[in-house]
């Protein structure tokens, strides 16, 4: 099997912690030259300072970048492209806050819209070009598995991640006769600071504590455990692999078994 991304140039979104930064340690493994973003200096310059270089030549970097602010976002991925082009996108953005549907606002729903689905589009447009140019092309979004089953309480989250597993598999077929890959990995619930934001939210609303939500949450995986951020990655790193080169257009849940449907 070749799992080999020596000479590869992967773009990491949110990658200064939780499962983007295990993503950037798996494709860096592998022999990629990684260029992790996020908003944070201090802890992307950590995580670049962990990764591997396993292979001769291969280098890292970092991109300060707001997923919140899409004209600052373009001017700074097109900077970087003036020197280089990017073979593998892993879009990776924190999820929503959570609430029931009703209690959302506008805003909320156009926020969520602009940090996933819009600027996933944006960084697809800028880095496909280059793909098609080199004859490597790998897009891996991370989304939920509520693409599958809406998970209760994360109503703007549900209707977001729908949209851009739609997108996904659209922009698949699009650009498979190049060669490109397009794929959704869908993460269960993986301890991670997000996960740790909802039981904590969820112990406050049913006036409960933290080891018990989660005990609750756990009992719900046929695993009987959460995810690592470690195993998420993994799936991340096959489908951005050469190995992976006939796989496109799919979900793929990496959650324990939590998804009641095939």
């Amino acid at each position: 099997m070749n799992l080999n991304l020596a000479g590869k140039n992967a773009l990491v979104c949110g990658s200064s912690k939780g499962i983007g930064k295990a993503c950037a340690h798996e494709l860096a493994g592998l022999g990629a030259n990684v260029t992790l973003m996020a908003r944070s200096a201090d802890l992307l310059i950590g995580v670049r300072d962990e990764l591997q270089t396993v292979v001769k030549g291969q280098k890292h970097d970092f991109l300060i970048a707001d997923s919140s602010g899409t004209a600052g976002l373009q001017s700074r991925i097109k900077s970087v492209l003036a020197n280089k082009h990017f073979d593998i996108l892993v879009n990776n953005t924190g999820g929503p806050p959570s609430g029931a549907l009703l209690s959302a606002t506008a805003d909320d729903f156009l926020k969520a819209y602009t940090q996933h689905l819009i600027v996933n589009h944006i960084l697809a447009g800028l880095l496909v070009p280059g793909m098609k140019k080199s004859g490597y092309g790998r897009i891996i979004n991370i989304i939920s598995t509520s693409v599958k089953i809406p998970l209760k309480g994360l109503g703007v989250s549900n209707t977001t991640r729908g949209a851009v597993a739609s997108w996904a598999k659209t922009l698949s077929n699009e650009l498979a006769p190049f060669g490109i890959t397009v794929n959704n990995i869908l993460p269960g619930a993986t301890a991670t600071d997000r996960l740790d934001e909802i039981i904590s939210t969820k112990a406050s609303k049913m006036l409960s504590d933290k080891d018990t939500i989660a005990a609750e949450m756990k009992a719900e995986i046929p695993m009987g455990r959460f995810g690592l951020p470690s195993e998420i990655a993994a799936a991340v790193a096959f489908l951005a692999s050469p190995a992976a080169s006939y796989v496109t257009g799919v979900s793929i849940p990496v959650d324990g078994g939590r998804t009641g449907s095939l």
